[in-house]
Parts: structure tokens; sequence; C-alpha cells
């Protein structure tokens, strides 16, 4: 299956030479966004960065896919110039699954968010990808019908996200009943509450726990044997505790955030940008470190999950 869905899209998107003859291999690769890269890093770490979570993966023994749209075309795995390009080029565009078209046609190049990363990735016939914390659904969705386009996709995509839960400026329990809705099947790794992004938790229980890279591997298995929709699967795997952003300060400052953003008039697209950026300054980049720790272990869990899959 793997083999179809990428010879089904050779004209479309491009891998590299690494990831195509993984693919054709059927060695284990993991997708990695490039939003991190190009909009949620400073200069130069954002590059240190990226090469440290690819080194994760290959150390595992996985080959990593950092994808991107360049010039129109959607890169599967960048090499070192195009992984540098992401992380220095002024105006890239941070690109969701409904702006690839767009971008396809009009040449644009941007780094790629959760929907478009998964879409993506799934296209071109990887079942793993590894991020920080997913969108979800916004405080106040009741009046602003705020929800990110991460649920949507995950909704219609056969891809296992790996990731530290939801960003904590969210409303936690809406998007975990937005999930279930939408029949996206989420599981704790060795945890039975939803992490919380920065936070190791979110409070919040969630409904099944694993304690292996073979048992997520196995529910991946479970899902193809079965069919039916072709949705996500969601591995929320904590920041450790000992990593985690202060439980005390992350409350206080999101406080502060939320209320500055009421009283400035921030809304829309503009809210998550400007309440992460809040945090950050707030808490004198502890919560940058957070998100950091909790990206570095989805890597690494992601890897150990591919290389299960691969075993199939």
């Amino acid at each position: 299956m793997k083999l179809t869905m990428r010879s089904a899209t050779d004209s479309v998107l491009q891998p590299s030479d690494e990831v195509a003859e993984a693919l054709a291999s059927r060695s284990p690769v993991v997708a990695l966004e490039s939003t991190i890269i190009s909009h949620g890093l400073p200069q130069p770490r954002n590059l240190e960065v990226a090469r440290e979570l690819e080194g994760v993966v290959r150390a595992a023994g996985a080959v990593p896919a950092t994808i991107a749209v360049l010039d129109g075309v959607p890169r599967i795995g960048l090499n070192d110039v195009e992984l540098e390009r992401i992380a220095t080029e002024s105006g890239l565009r941070k690109l969701g699954q409904r702006d690839l078209p767009v971008a396809a046609a009009l040449k644009a190049s941007g780094a790629t968010t959760v929907s478009a990363t998964s879409f993506l990735a799934a296209r071109a016939g990887i079942r793993i990808f590894a991020t920080g914390g997913l969108g979800g659904v916004h405080r106040g969705w009741t009046e602003d019908q705020d929800e990110s386009a991460d649920l949507d996709t995950l909704a219609r995509t056969r891809i296992t996200v790996v990731c530290a839960g939801v960003k904590s400026i969210l409303d936690v329990p809406a998007t975990l009943q937005r999930l279930e809705t939408r029949g996206v099947s989420v599981v704790g790794y060795r945890t039975d509450t939803f992490p919380g992004f920065y936070l190791h938790s979110s409070g919040q229980p969630i409904d099944w726990r694993i304690e292996s890279p073979d048992e997520a591997a196995d529910i991946m298995r479970g899902q193809d044997t079965l069919g039916g929709r072709e949705t996500a699967l969601i591995v929320a795997n904590p920041v450790p505790e000992d990593q985690q952003l202060d439980p005390e300060l992350h409350d206080r400052v999101l406080a502060e955030a939320l209320a500055a953003a009421e009283r400035e008039g921030v809304k829309g697209q503009a809210i998550t940008p400007f309440l992460l950026g809040y945090l950050v300054n707030g808490t004198a980049g502890a919560s940058l470190e957070a998100n950091l720790a909790a990206v570095r272990g989805n890597t690494a869990l992601a890897a150990q999950i591919a290389l299960s899959w691969a075993r199939t």
C-alpha cells in the first residue's frame, strides 16, 4: 500500500532521494513539520533544532522527512540547503492544508503546519508524524467558532501523530470532545491524563493508555484491519515533569496573556501567535524550553513507533 500511495503522487510531491528509498524499501520514516523552524524559533537556534530533531530520528534507526513547500512544490524530506532556506528565508508563509493548492499554483514557498504536514505525509505514504502540540478548539469558541483546521484534517487522514497534547492556550476539554465527535482515536503514552503541552498534564482524563511503541503500532494495524473512515491516531506523550513549565507560572502568565488579548482585541489567526509570544516573554523563555523538551520526546517516541510499524 505504501508503494502504491507514493507512485500515485510522484508527479505532485517531491520526496528526497533518502525518503524515496526508505519508502520503497518499507524502512521506518518519521514526518516532521517545518513551522517550528520558520515561525516558532529565533535564528540561528531554529536551524540547530531542526538538525537536532532529524538527528534524533536517525539515531533511532529511522529516516527523517521534514516537510515544506518550496517554490510551489511539496518537499517530503529536505536536504541541508533546503533546511537552511526554511530557517533563514524571510517572508515564508505558514501553510495549512487549505493553502497547499494555492501555494502550488502561485509557486509560493512556505512552512507546513500540522494539518498540511499530516496531509502531505499521508499522501507520500508516511504513517508517523512527530510534532509539539496540536491546534484545537479556542477559548470562547461559542462566540467566535474558532477551531483549528488540524482537527478536520485529522478526522479524515490516516496518520499517527505523536504530540504533547494541544496547546495549553486552547479549550482542552472542548478539543477532546471535538476529537471524539470526529472519530479520532486518542491514547495516552504511559499516562491516564491528557498532556498539557508545556505541562505534564492538563488534568483531563483520557480513556486509553498504552505502555510501548509496539502497542501504538498494533493500534495502527487495527485501524487498517477494521477499515472505516480514514481517521488519525493521536499518541499523547507528556513532557517529563522535571522539564515542564512551572504550573503556577504558566497559569499566571496565561491569564495575563488572555486578558491582554481581550484588551487589545486580538482574534482569529492572530490570537495563537499573540498568546504564545506572550508566554515566551512572560516566562523569560521557559515556555519555549518546555516546548522543545516536548518536541524532542515526541520525536524520539515517533521514531520508535516507526520502527515497530516497519516490522509489519
